[in-house]
């Protein structure tokens, strides 16, 4: 049987479990995964394009268990009443092939996103920053913000967005957090200045320049969400080539990133490269460093790993017979033969 959990499911594990607490245990899971790169086969996602969007499957696997996720990125789905981002998954036992895990990915990947931002933070940022800039309030904002709270001890957030709207969303979402300082800012710049870090998580698909050179100050460490597709940027190419810049996994993010804007021998890290200490995070107090994150398939599996366990803990979910269980397993056309009456079943 395949265990099933649906948008009230992960609903629910979440406000059982809680989401701090999903955030900081579902970090170790990636950064314990990450710990693993070479266990894992990987490969870019495989993404089909079209004029208002773009659906991805997103596979990986180890010697024991297969991760993938659907995920589509649509802009203007907001304009119908529809998320930008919707998303399941599923996990499968190598050995067998058989579907252990069938799962909604749309908040799973919210929650899993923000757990690698503020991960990644945690070796690239300042140890001793406080002030972050959050531009782009859509639906990722509150995990961001959250995330950076409970895993970094951010305890004030400047929000912007284009859209008023999005921001007062945030805004209200966010004063039931008391510890965290909101402040409403007036443009990217005002949002951007004295932050220690700089998280910006836009969705238009388009080369945009979200932030510009002057913006940048010594020492922030900045969170490119956003940028995650082909043909769609947030950082003018000055910073990316001033920055020290971490990536997930550089053959994925050579067409997606930021350094898509960059030459194919551009210097970038990756970041289980600074999780296992090979490389080093931050250099020193004033260099500027970039998560060009894009979000990878790995963290995926992470994340589906992480629902997996807390769900059989909780006991949320239930199984289901996704595939065909048969008394002889070379008999697949038994399953269209009708059910014996109970006059054949006793001639049998």
């Amino acid at each position: 049987m395949t265990r099933y959990l649906d948008v009230t499911d992960l609903s629910q594990l979440v406000n059982r479990h809680g989401l701090s607490t999903c955030l900081g245990e579902m970090a170790e899971y990636i950064r314990e995964d990450y710990l693993r790169w070479h266990d894992f086969e990987k490969c870019p996602r495989l993404a089909n394009h079209s004029p208002d969007g773009v659906i991805e499957l997103m596979p990986v696997s180890d010697a024991n268990l297969y991760a993938f996720k659907y995920v589509n990125g649509h802009p203007k789905n907001t304009q119908r009443g529809m998320l930008t981002v919707m998303a399941f998954g599923a996990l499968g036992d190598v050995d067998t092939g058989a579907p252990v895990l069938l799962s909604e990915m749309t908040l799973t990947t919210a929650i899993r996103t923000a757990a690698t931002s503020a991960l990644a933070a945690r070796y690239l940022a300042r140890p001793d920053s406080r002030r972050m800039a959050l531009i782009g309030n859509g639906s990722q904002s509150e995990f961001q913000a959250l995330a950076f709270h409970a895993l970094l001890g951010i305890d004030e957030i400047r929000l912007y967005d284009l859209d008023p709207q999005a921001t007062a969303k945030l805004a209200a979402n966010l004063a039931a957090y008391p510890a965290i300082r909101v402040i409403l800012a007036d443009s990217v710049a005002d949002a951007v200045r004295g932050a220690d870090i700089v998280t910006t998580v836009t969705a238009d698909k388009a080369y945009a320049t979200i932030l510009s050179p002057e913006m940048i100050e010594p020492g922030m460490h900045l969170n490119a969400v956003g940028g995650d597709c082909p043909g769609k940027t947030e950082l003018h190419r000055e910073i990316v080539e001033r920055a020290r810049v971490i990536v997930e996994y550089e053959p994925q993010s050579r067409i997606e990133g930021e350094i898509q804007q960059m030459p194919a021998d551009s210097p970038t890290t990756e970041f289980w490269q600074v999780v296992n200490g090979q490389s080093p995070g931050r250099e020193n107090a004033e260099q500027v460093t970039l998560f060009d994150s894009v979000g990878f398939a790995l963290e995926d599996y992470s994340a589906l790993r992480y629902v997996l366990d807390v769900a059989k803990a909780l006991d949320i979910g239930h199984d289901i017979a996704l595939v065909p269980q048969l008394q002889n397993p070379k008999d697949l056309f038994a399953l269209l033969q009708p059910p014996l009456t109970s006059l054949q079943k006793k001639r049998a």
